[in-house]
């Protein structure tokens, strides 16, 4: 009985180290699930806009825009897919034009987040504005009360977004790092001119045996193969090349260059080789933008990190000191039990069980002095425990 109760203790011990083990191992999966989501919850990383054509009274116009951008941010997956989509909403003079377009090595998930929070961000930085043209690293949107969009020619009224890093280039270096930049974007706009699909090209380019040049570009995918061309060569002489890097946006095509990798490869965007500077906005001076608040990006990562760190944290550790509650717990009942049976010699005999080499040594190897008898089923031994105790051994018969 004594010992089917031992059993009984260890085996609730084992099971309450295996659940305690169990929820730790969930509540791990569940932090580092909680961790990943926050990641994909981080809001895109605004760079600039333009507001410009702003209006007071225009009721039909913004209520078709408000429709625009409800219908651009909930559209099918194919079209996130796609990373681009344009659309056109209302009559006559209150007629919206508006697209989104996400770069282009994106999946469809990280676009469709992009383009939900841009649809919801344009609104509070234009709220007058008839044209606005918001762009974040992962995006672009864009709306007018004109068919932009497909303008190959840019002019004094397109929307523009320029941005630059203030640091500059040695001015040694400044004629060799200009062709470099010139050669690498040219390069990428022939071939993201003659892509059959997203008008999307990244190119790197070894500027010395230390510094790398990486450059991207792309055309809004309806363009036809010469207009994309079109678009890129014009944007690229609007670029400040004496920079260590810069980027233009317009309706319909954008190129960028950095000295670090800033697009996905294999899946994974590698860190900055070098430090980014913040990056100045130059909007065309005819443009009446809004001034620029800095992005909100990281805010939801840094909140949902805060709470689900500490929280899962204390969890652990509230299942790691009960677990070691419980097995110290059944530990001391065990030990207490076998203590409880120290002055019953037949209970101890007759219930636990030992080691054959344990009882060798107890009955000095079966000694014959040591012999209190025989029975029918074999001889019967005095022998001494190692804690003490007096034991009587019966060894069967072969």
């Amino acid at each position: 009985k004594e010992e089917k109760k031992n059993r009984e203790e260890r085996r609730r011990s084992w099971i309450m180290s295996a659940y305690a083990s169990f929820i730790s191992l969930f509540l791990l999966i569940f932090l580092i699930t909680s961790l990943r989501a926050s990641a994909q919850l981080q809001d895109p990383t605004y760079v600039g806009h333009n507001c410009s054509n702003t209006t007071t009274a225009n009721a039909a116009y913004f209520s078709n825009l408000q429709n625009l951008l409800t219908s651009l941010s909930s559209t099918t997956s194919l079209f996130f897919s796609m990373g681009y989509h344009n659309l056109a909403k209302g009559q006559g003079d209150d007629m919206v034009f508006g697209l989104y377009l996400c770069r282009g090595d994106l999946s469809k998930e990280a676009c469709g987040d992009c383009v939900v929070f841009a649809a919801k961000d344009a609104r509070s930085r234009c709220l007058r504005g008839k044209e606005l043209l918001i762009q974040y690293d992962e995006c672009m949107l864009g709306y007018a009360d004109r068919n932009i969009f497909m303008d190959t020619v840019t002019t004094r009224s397109t929307p523009t977004i320029i941005t630059w890093n203030t640091e500059s280039v040695a001015a040694d270096q400044s004629d060799r790092f200009n062709d470099a930049v010139f050669s690498l974007i040219n390069k990428s706009a022939m071939e993201a001119a003659n892509s059959l699909e997203k008008k999307f090209k990244f190119n790197k380019l070894d500027f010395s045996s230390s510094v790398t040049l990486y450059a991207s570009v792309q055309c809004v995918p309806d363009l036809s193969s010469e207009d994309c061309l079109i678009c890129l060569q014009q944007s690229i002489k609007e670029m400040y090349l004496n920079k260590v890097g810069g980027r233009v946006l317009v309706p319909s095509c954008n190129s960028r260059y950095e000295l670090y990798p800033f697009y996905e490869l294999s899946g994974t965007i590698l860190p900055p080789l070098v430090s980014a500077p913040p990056l100045p906005v130059m909007t065309p001076p005819q443009a009446s933008a809004s001034p620029l608040r800095s992005g909100r990006g990281g805010n939801s990562t840094v909140m949902i990190t805060e709470i689900v760190l500490p929280v899962s944290v204390s969890v652990l550790l509230f299942v790691a000191i009960f677990s070691f509650y419980v097995t110290k717990r059944v530990k001391k009942t065990y030990e207490t039990s076998a203590a409880d049976d120290d002055g019953n010699d037949i209970t101890i005999a007759g219930s636990l069980q030992f080691d054959f080499k344990v009882v060798e040594a107890a009955t000095d190897k079966f000694s014959i002095c040591n012999k209190l008898g025989q029975g029918g089923f074999g001889k019967v031994y005095k022998g001494t425990l190692p804690n003490g105790l007096q034991v009587a051994v019966k060894r069967l018969s072969k």
